[in-house]
């Protein structure tokens, strides 16, 4: 016969843990809404800034105007060191969010490894900074405070390493790898290549470019570096931004699982304990019962 204290004690256990996690879901969804906003704005900038290169890339690259030469808009075809820079959380209990971002940078890591590339790992989150330094991969920078908390100014000053060493022909490719924001229920997984701006998809024979944007040999090359900068700086913050709301989103639903979960370990505890306290009253009984028949 199951112990009656030690059910009970179970059923005390598993009642807090259903609090706490339902606690941890409200706090979440909160937050989710803040972030979910701040994402929906950035994200219209974000676009504005990449079509606005992507109008500058094609027109470098299809009409060949203004007579620029820029590292940034030339695709290299045999790279020899890339820099990889993952956003992951700092905190735990959100599900396989965390984990899709390692697999997609270890992924990357090998492909370039069996191509005989170098890679430069960055890492931005206390759970992938800690996995690597587990798992003795080398980091060649990383941060544990800023995906919780993002900021343009820290963010720039993060990637700022990446930005000058790939002008500097020190890499040959910026890759910013992570989890980003889809709906409520959803998130997205997302490899970037910033540096060089991608051009693969331009089809100069049959695509026309409609801009009034126009790119001149006068054009100061300072300022188009000036450009290029603020575009990948904000795509830095922008993935900051997009993963910290997706990250909300993943612990809502795992904790919301979690909740409904030890609602029915509840249940089945109830039943449990019912039973044995009915076995218990039962045997009593039938004591009592025997120890009056013994007695006529």
């Amino acid at each position: 016969m199951a112990n009656l204290k030690d059910i009970k004690r179970q059923i005390g256990s598993v009642s807090n843990t259903q609090k706490t996690t339902r606690a941890m879901k409200l706090v979440s969804t909160a937050k989710l809404r803040r972030a979910e906003e701040l994402a929906r704005r950035s994200r219209l900038f974000a676009e504005k800034t990449n079509a606005m290169i992507q109008d500058i890339a094609f027109q470098i690259e299809c009409t060949k105007m203004g007579g620029i030469d820029n590292r940034c808009f030339t695709k290299i075809e045999t790279p020899k060191m890339v820099d990889i820079i993952f956003v992951t959380a700092d905190k735990g209990l959100c599900g396989g969010f965390n984990i899709q971002t390692l697999k997609a940078v270890n992924k990357m890591m090998k492909e370039f490894k069996e191509d005989k590339v170098k890679v430069r790992l960055r890492g931005i989150g206390k759970k992938g900074v800690e996995f690597y330094k587990y798992n003795e991969v080398e980091l060649f920078d990383a941060v544990i405070d800023l995906s919780s908390a993002p900021d343009m100014g820290r963010a720039a000053e993060f990637i700022t390493t990446s930005i000058n060493d790939f002008k500097d022909g020190k890499t040959d490719a910026v890759y910013i790898i992570h989890n980003g924001y889809k709906n409520m229920i959803t998130q997205e997984l997302h490899v970037d290549r910033v540096l060089p701006v991608d051009t693969d998809s331009f089809d100069c024979s049959t695509n026309t470019n409609s801009s009034l944007l126009e790119i001149e040999a006068e054009d100061s090359e300072k300022m188009l570096d000036s450009l290029l900068t603020k575009y990948v700086e904000y795509n830095m913050y922008y993935a900051l931004i997009d993963s910290v709301a997706a990250e909300h989103s993943a612990r809502m639903q795992a904790m919301d699982a979690a909740t409904n979960n030890a609602k029915e370990m509840v249940k089945t505890l109830n039943v449990k304990y019912n039973k044995a306290r009915q076995e218990a009253i039962t045997t009593e009984l039938i004591e009592i019962i025997s120890g009056v028949e013994s007695m006529k």
